[in-house]
C-alpha cells in the first residue's frame, strides 16, 4: 500500500457522516484534489519512472474511489438506522392514497358528441366567447326589438369601441348568447359546401336549478346545393340515436327561431319513463332536446350567398341537457360546484 493510500484511510476512519464523506472524496479526487496533484509531478519524471508512476497513481484513485463508495452504504446504513431509532415509523399504517382525477361529465358528453359529427364528415370550429352585437345578433336576423337582446338576457360588455370595430359598424359588445356568432363568421370568410359543428361556452343572465348564467352549446351548419328539411331530420335521428340509444323515438315539432325557417323543435322519448310520463317529462311522454331549421335567407344574404343556388341546415344542443338525461341529474348547479363527491362518480 503506498504513503498515499494510507493516509487516505487514515482520513477516511475520522469520517461520521455523509457530509463528511463528500468533503473527503472532493478533497482527493477532485478537480484541485491530491491525485491531480500528484499527477502534475509525471512531466519531470524520466519515461521508465513515468509509466511506472501513473500506474500507481491510477491504482491510488480505484482504491480510494471503491473505499469511499463501500463506506458510504455502511454510513447511510447507520443514518437510517439512527433516524428510525430516533422517529419510529408505524408500518401497520395504511399508505397516503391520493385519488385519480377524471373526466368533468360535460367534457365526457362534448367529447362523445364531437366524436359522433367528426365520423359523419363534420368539421369542427371555434370563435370568441365575447362577441359583437352585429355578429350575436344583427346577422342572425335578430332584430334589435327582439326580446334576446334584452339586458335581462344578455350580458353586456362596457367598452369604448374606438377601434376597428367601431368603424366595421359592429355595435355593442356582448358575451355571447350562443355559438351561432361561428356561423356567420365562417360563412363571411368560406364558401359553401359547409358542415362544421361549433362547440362552446355561451352566458344568459339565468340561474336555477336548469339553467347557468355560463353553459355549454354545440351548433352545427351544412350548406350546399339541394339541402333539404329531410337531410336535418335524418342528421338528427341518426344523432340522437347514437348518443341515447337506437330505440328512442325522435319527433319535430313547428317552432320559430329568428335565423331558420322553418324552424323546429327537437323532442325525444322520455330517456326515464320510456313515454309512459313521469315528473321529468312533465307527463308528456317527451323531453325538448335542441332546436334547429333551414336557415332563413336573409341570413344568406348577410354574409353574401344566393339562396337561390344554396340551402343549408342549423342546429343548436345544450350539453349540459344532454348530460343530465343521460346521468339523471336534475340540477345544473351540480355542474359547476365543484363538490367531488359528485364528479367522483364518473
Amino acid at each position: 500500500m503506498t504513503a498515499l493510500a494510507e493516509s487516505f484511510l487514515k482520513e477516511l476512519e475520522a469520517v461520521t457522516s455523509t457530509v463528511d464523506l463528500r468533503q473527503l472524496r472532493s478533497r482527493y479526487t477532485g478537480k484541485n484534489g491530491v491525485l491531480t496533484g500528484e499527477l502534475k509531478k509525471l512531466p519531470t519524471l524520466t519515461p521508465h519512472e513515468r509509466a511506472a508512476f501513473g500506474k500507481q497513481i491510477n491504482d491510488d484513485k480505484v482504491f480510494i474511489e471503491e473505499s469511499i463508495k463501500e463506506y458510504e452504504k455502511q454510513l447511510v446504513s447507520k443514518e437510517i438506522k439512527t433516524k428510525l431509532a430516533r422517529d419510529p415509523v408505524d408500518i401497520t399504517l395504511p399508505g397516503c392514497y391520493k385519488k385519480p382525477g377524471g373526466r368533468h361529465p360535460v367534457t365526457i358528453v362534448l367529447a362523445e358528441i364531437t366524436d359522433i359529427f367528426v365520423s359523419m364528415g363534420f368539421g369542427i370550429e371555434e370563435g370568441p366567447e365575447v362577441e359583437s352585437d352585429y355578429y350575436n345578433f344583427e346577422a342572425l336576423n335578430i332584430p334589435k326589438n327582439h326580446p334576446a337582446r334584452d339586458m335581462q338576457d344578455t350580458f353586456y360588455i362596457e367598452t369604448n369601441c374606438t377601434g376597428a370595430s367601431a368603424q366595421s359598424g359592429e355595435g355593442a359588445f356582448v358575451l355571447r348568447t350562443h355559438t351561432s356568432p361561428v356561423q356567420i363568421r365562417v360563412m363571411k370568410h368560406s364558401r359553401p359546401p359547409l358542415r362544421f359543428i361549433a362547440p362552446g361556452k355561451v352566458y344568459r343572465c339565468d340561474s336555477d336549478v336548469s339553467h347557468s348564467p355560463m353553459f355549454h352549446q354545440v351548433e352545427g351548419l351544412v350548406v350546399d346545393k339541394n339541402i333539404s328539411f329531410a337531410n336535418l331530420k335524418g342528421l338528427l335521428e341518426g344523432f340522437l340515436k347514437k348518443v341515447f340509444g337506437p330505440s328512442v323515438p325522435v319527433r319535430l315539432r313547428p317552432s320559430f327561431f329568428p335565423f331558420t325557417e322553418p324552424s323546429a323543435e327537437v323532442d325525444m322519448g322520455c330517456y326515464f319513463c320510456k313515454g309512459n310520463g313521469c315528473r321529468v317529462c312533465k307527463g308528456t311522454g317527451w323531453i325538448e332536446i335542441m332546436g334547429a331549421g333551414m336557415v332563413d335567407p336573409r341570413v344568406f344574404r348577410n354574409v353574401g350567398y344566393d339562396s337561390d343556388i344554396y340551402s343549408g341546415f342549423a342546429f343548436g344542443m345544450g350539453i349540459e341537457r344532454i348530460a343530465s338525461l343521460k346521468y339523471g341529474i336534475d340540477d345544473i348547479r351540480l355542474y359547476y360546484e365543484g363538490d367531488l363527491r359528485f364528479l367522483r362518480q364518473f
